[in-house]
């Protein structure tokens, strides 16, 4: 799906280039399908063990939307911070990538979050990244359950975060939860509440990009963005790619 939806934005062979350094930090929803495009396919690519990411069409009112409006999804991830015969596996197929974000001892723990155990009850979050028009920025919008489908309660989502993410969530104005109807599905989901993300995608790209004056911003985006919120909940990507 991804690849024939990517060959009509590709096909010209030029690539949306802004100057980064007038850029305020936001998206088109034109943009955003490119950026979803380009993320879906790269995570793909990398195989990080996890499901693909697929694109939803969900037009809210087919007289009015784009025929492209939608979403990207991913789902039934098994969520389960880990004990320490858990991490010890882990520790064997571990890649020695850099991660960003979180640092010291607890790295390696919080890097098994979306991680099978044998010595948990399991629990499974569905991730959807949806486009906020009012924000003009991707949101990660999620829920979390239990195996026979009973929905988790915030403060038991909390439980099988990182450390060092439930840590961030109580300190940094950046990246709260909130919780409030998805846009599409119109039922009770959580967030991360998208106020600020485009001030933090502005310097990241600052901080990144060896030409800050120009840059190809859309297809980099949503890589640059998730390489932030997936940390959140143990989701990272190398960040050889998201740089």
């Amino acid at each position: 799906m991804f690849s024939a939806i990517n060959s009509r934005w590709n096909c010209s062979g030029l690539q949306q280039v802004m100057d980064v350094l007038h850029w305020d930090g936001t998206l088109s929803a034109q943009d955003f399908r490119i950026g979803a495009f380009a993320f879906a396919q790269e995570w793909e690519s990398l195989n990080l063990g996890f499901p693909p990411w697929s694109w939803v069409l969900c037009p809210k009112h087919p007289c009015l939307a784009s025929p492209e409006e939608g979403y990207l999804s991913l789902e039934n991830i098994c969520i389960s911070r880990p004990n320490e015969e858990d991490i010890h596996q882990i520790s064997q197929i571990d890649n020695g990538e850099e991660q960003t974000g979180c640092s010291g001892d607890e790295n390696f723990v919080d890097n098994a979050t979306l991680v099978q155990s044998s010595h948990h009850e399991l629990h499974y979050c569905d991730f959807h990244i949806v486009y906020s028009s009012i924000f003009r920025v991707p949101v990660l919008y999620f829920r979390a359950y239990c195996s026979d489908g009973r929905p988790l309660l915030l403060d038991e989502i909390e439980k099988e975060l990182p450390v060092c993410s439930s840590k961030e969530l109580s300190e940094s104005k950046w990246t709260f939860i909130t919780q409030e109807e998805h846009p599409y599905l119109k039922r009770p989901w959580y967030k991360l509440h998208p106020c600020g993300t485009n001030e933090w995608m502005k310097l990241l790209f600052l901080s990144h990009t060896a030409n800050p004056k120009f840059e190809a911003v859309p297809e980099l985006y949503l890589l640059s963005w998730f390489s932030v919120a997936g940390q959140v909940f143990g989701l990272r990507i190398p960040s050889k790619i998201s740089n």
